[in-house]
This record gives C-alpha cells, structure tokens and sequence, in this order.
C-alpha cells in the first residue's frame, strides 16, 4: 500500500476531481491498481499519476473518451503522440475557421440582408445531355471527390472526342456541410449529336437533363469560397420562395472560370437553381 495512492490523494496530484476518475475508472480509461473488496475505495499507484495529468489535458482538447482510449494505448505500446494531437489541432483549427465564416456570413446577411450582397437573375436553358459521375459525401470529402470525378471524366471525353457545350458544373440534391452528407453529382455537357463517350468506367454515366429555367447569382474571390459561398445559395433561395417559384430540381454550382484552386480570387462560379411556376392551386 506504501506506492499506492488513495483516490482524494490521486485526485489532488492528477489535477481531476474524484468524480472524473470514477467516471474514466468505469469506462475503462483509468481503472485503479486496487479497489477495496469491502468499502469499494480505489487506490492508484503514484506512476498513475502522469498517466491522468495526460488524460486531463486530452480531455481538456476536447478530445473524445473513445479516441482517449486509444491514444494511451498506443503510447503504452511506445507511439509518439506528436502526429495525432497535430492531426486533431489541424482539425480544430479548421472547424474554427470555417465558424468564423459562418458567423461573419450570418451577422452580414442580419444587417444587410443576403439579397443586398447577391444580385439574382432568371436565365433559359436548353436540354442537355452530361457525362455525371456521383457520390454521397459530407463536404470534408468534397474536394477529392470532384477532383478525382472530373479528371476521370475528361479522360472518358477525350477518348470520344467530346464536344463540350458549356463549362462543368456540380449538382448538390441537398446541403453538404460536416452536418449533413448529400448525392453529389459531377457533370460535364456534351453536344448529343456528335461523339459519344463509350466504355465508361464504374459509377460514370449519361444523364439527360431537361430544358428549364434557372434563378442565377454570381460569385467570385472570397465570396466564392467555403462557407462564404453558403449566403449565395441563401440569396437564390430567398429569391425564389420571395418571388413565388417553385423548386424544380437540385442546384447547380457552375464553374464559370476556375484556375485549379479552390481559394483563388481568380474563380468566378454561378449559382443556378432550377426553377417553375407553381402548379394551379398550389398552397
């Protein structure tokens, strides 16, 4: 008993209270050296100690029990920690940037209102026929998924070749954010009456769209990045509710001029929602 330490003792050296480490000894992070058979008191040996100063800063981190768990495994097995804790303050540091334009993007459309920002217009469209490869993702998986999709889609066009009938686009069938995963759709319009791709890869198809009409706002530089680009899409949708429309299919985010890089200022993308008059006696 001489190198073991009663839980009040262990929690003043440790830094948590007697509640926390009864709550990690029941989950199995920090279970004590001893437990007295009659009273049910714990003991911790004093080399324990480091052991849960470390869960307190990790938990401190906001880092999951779970993933605390496996941390210590992995350090009791003789791992460094250096790359995990650097992965999960990269993380951090991303979810903070991305709540700031949130936040920034919110308190501009309070005080200006998203339509003052965002000037929408009506265009036509024909049908058209698009070479679409989809997937169903949050927006962490967005990037390497459209790049990959597009440059496997080029390939397939320049077998043919292609003639191309406008710039790509991507079509979101709902919102794509860390929250929520939606079908994602990369397309590339093609003339019908010309070449035609073949032997398409898995997953890659033909898609005909119809001729409809679109509500459209422009976006460009910081306005067109990540979440900044989220009050366009508010913008359009305001419009069209406003306005009397009707919904008539998933979104389009139109790559009007795109340098290869998702935060250069060069970037010009539209905004196109496919829209309808409202069916005779709609609500």
């Amino acid at each position: 008993m001489t190198n073991l330490l009663p839980i009040g003792q262990f929690a003043q050296a440790s830094g948590l209270t007697v509640t926390a480490l009864r709550h990690y000894d029941a989950s199995g992070v920090l279970p004590p050296a001893r437990v007295d058979p009659e009273s049910g008191y714990r003991y911790f040996r004093r080399d324990q100690v480091r052991t849960a100063q470390l869960i307190r800063v990790l938990r401190q981190l906001d880092i999951p029990i779970e993933q605390v768990r496996g941390m210590l495994a992995h350090a009791e097995a003789g791992a460094d920690l250096a790359p995990a804790l650097a992965a999960h303050l990269k993380a951090a540091e991303d979810r903070l940037a991305v709540q700031r334009g949130l936040v920034h993007g919110l308190l501009t459309r309070l005080s200006d209102g998203a339509e003052m920002n965002h000037r929408v217009t009506v265009r036509e469209s024909g049908a058209e026929r698009v070479l679409v490869r989809g997937a169903t993702l949050k927006n962490s998986g967005l990037d390497e998924f459209l790049r990959t999709a597009f440059q496997d889609m080029y390939a397939v066009a320049g077998r043919g070749p292609l003639t191309f009938t406008g710039p790509a686009f991507v079509r979101y069938h709902g919102v794509c954010d860390e929250e929520n995963e939606t079908l994602v759709e990369a397309c590339l319009p093609f003339w019908e009456d010309a070449a035609q791709p073949t032997d398409l890869p898995e997953g890659m198809s033909v898609l005909d769209l119809p001729e409809s009409a679109f509500a459209c706002t422009e976006v460009s530089g910081p306005a067109a990045e990540f979440p900044a680009i989220l009050t366009a899409y508010d913008a359009v949708a305001d419009w069209i509710s406003s306005h009397g429309f009707a919904f008539a299919g998933p979104v389009r985010l139109v790559y009007r001029r795109w340098t290869g890089t998702a935060d250069d200022p060069g970037n010009r993308f539209e905004i196109a929602w496919p829209i309808e008059e409202p069916a005779q006696g709609a609500p």
